[in-house]
């Protein structure tokens, strides 16, 4: 692997461009590329620059979105861990089909830097296999861009030829978990973050080692909080422990469960419910994007409120949820809604689905 920035190359769909070739590039003109291509060449001339710093962003999908300094090895320490836990070889073809403002898409092109893959470039669209003629080695999607994939049977059938497909951005559904055990090709859902510069663990999702547990890479160490919320050493792409919002179970093995975020735990009434367990629990029930969240109430203090995206028989509803879930977790409010809040990359916009279910609940109507 190549570690030296100034001898790295990017081989785009075939063709090898040296920093200098990229500096070339833009300096004829920006806009004369399409706008993922761009985006490309754009990242590439600040990777290329002498700092050793970049900056990245998070992706505000549970409070205000950041910008952070990150430091350039780190990011080809993060890239290296990746290429040799899947056994990346220079010459493998790999698709960037995400959007470089955020740490996962950059890390693809690292990645493709540091090991010599053979880089397919295509927009952060819902389809990005649409038009790639390509057996890919290696891909990084949202599981919103998985879904649309497996919609359309030419694109399901490029990506059944895909060897190793990654997962971030958000969590993997228990419907399109069980799509995805069909897949031949090795497919992982990542556990990470911005400030852990991509993911610190993986967890396969189809084949004989499919498991719920993710497992971390040898270099990490994780403990947990006196609130049982994850703790993340990861010398290699963090200067600091990272103290997470995200409640977790350890098992002896050294592996982990995610169970919801600290953030999205709602107190009703006393009782202590967890938003993505909830949300679990009701996947198989609610066949259109859904979300719990809460509104503030005076006897309880939060009120679990469940909001769904279209329009679906109200009583129909009800009387599943009442079949699954004991009353005291019941949504106490249901509400009908255009669209579920999300960022810019897919993720569910926790901050934004409160407000909107207050100011639902303060109309007394539907969105």
């Amino acid at each position: 692997m190549i570690f030296d920035r100034q001898k790295q190359r990017l081989l785009l769909e075939g063709r090898e461009y040296t920093p200098d070739d990229i500096s070339r590039l833009l300096a004829e003109g920006e806009n004369a590329y399409p706008s993922a291509i761009r985006d490309l060449f754009l990242f590439l001339r600040e990777w290329f620059n002498d700092s050793p710093f970049m900056k990245v962003h998070t992706s505000g999908s549970t409070g205000t979105p950041k910008e952070l300094t990150v430091r350039k090895e780190q990011m080809m320490q993060s890239a290296r861990l990746t290429c040799e836990f899947l056994n990346l070889q220079p010459g493998d073809k790999a698709l960037l089909c995400m959007n470089l403002r955020y740490i996962g898409a950059m890390m693809v092109v690292v990645r493709s830097l540091i090991a010599g893959l053979n880089l397919f470039v295509r927009p952060a669209t819902g389809h990005p296999l649409a038009d790639i003629n390509e057996s890919l080695k290696f891909a990084a999607m949202v599981p919103l861009q998985v879904y649309n994939t497996l919609q359309v049977s030419v694109e399901k059938e490029r990506l059944q030829q895909t060897d190793i497909l990654i997962i971030g951005g958000g969590a993997v559904d228990s419907a399109l978990e069980a799509e995805i055990k069909r897949l031949p090709g090795a497919v992982y859902s990542t556990y990470g973050m911005t400030e852990t510069l991509s993911h610190i663990a993986l967890r396969r999702l189809n084949g004989a080692s499919a498991s719920e547990h993710y497992y971390p890479f040898s270099s990490v160490r994780l403990s947990l909080s006196s609130e049982n919320t994850l703790v993340i050493e990861a010398p290699l792409v963090c200067d600091e422990v990272l103290q997470t919002n995200d409640m977790a179970r350890i098992y002896s093995d050294g592996s982990f469960m995610i169970l919801g975020r600290k953030d999205n735990v709602i107190n009703s009434g006393g009782i202590k419910i967890q938003a993505e367990e909830m949300e679990k629990r009701l996947q198989s029930l609610i066949d259109v994007p859904f979300v719990i969240t809460s509104v503030p109430d005076r006897r309880l203090g939060q009120a679990v409120t469940l909001l769904i995206e279209g329009r679906l028989h109200l009583t129909a509803i009800e009387g599943r949820i009442q079949a699954v879930l004991e009353p005291y977790y019941r949504p106490k409010y249901i509400r009908m809604v255009n669209h579920i809040p999300r960022t810019e990359n897919g993720k569910i916009n926790r901050a934004e689905c409160r407000i909107l279910a207050q100011n639902l609940h303060l109309g007394g109507k539907e969105e």
